[in-house]
């Protein structure tokens, strides 16, 4: 979505994908995505969280775990995220290989204090559920 400001990162730095990157390896026990894909790597910069939501997906799934559900929350100020939540949600899943109803998106805003509201910061949290295949 068009806006005025981007995100600051050595790779695409969605911090959505990021999140959720995390959430998956760690709720498998697995090393968290700065392991997996550092920002000393040269073949890092630039590279879509996408893909590396893809790679870390494929390792959760071959230690023997597949996602149950994933619920997801992105503190920004601006833009305005709530509109696009079900496009947001159905790109995740298709990203994942599950259904959409297996994952949940909100957003928030800062309500213009602290670091988000006065747009200074995007954070996202996110808890997945996993369970042995």
């Amino acid at each position: 979505m068009p806006h005025d400001r981007h995100a600051v990162g050595h790779s695409d730095a969605d911090v959505l994908l990021h999140a959720i990157t995390d959430a998956l390896l760690g709720a498998a026990g697995l090393p968290d995505i700065g392991v997996l894909f550092p920002n000393t790597e040269e073949a890092n910069r630039g590279r879509d969280s996408a893909d590396m939501l893809r790679l870390a997906y494929d390792r959760v799934t071959a230690a023997g775990y597949r996602l149950t559900n994933l619920d997801a929350v992105v503190h920004a100020q601006r833009p305005k995220l709530s509109p696009h939540k079900a496009a947001i949600v159905d790109r995740i899943a298709a990203i994942l290989g599950v259904e959409p109803g297996q994952i949940n998106g909100k957003a928030k805003t800062g309500e213009g204090t602290g670091p988000i509201g006065i747009e200074e910061l995007i954070e996202a949290r996110c808890v997945a559920l996993v369970e042995r295949t």
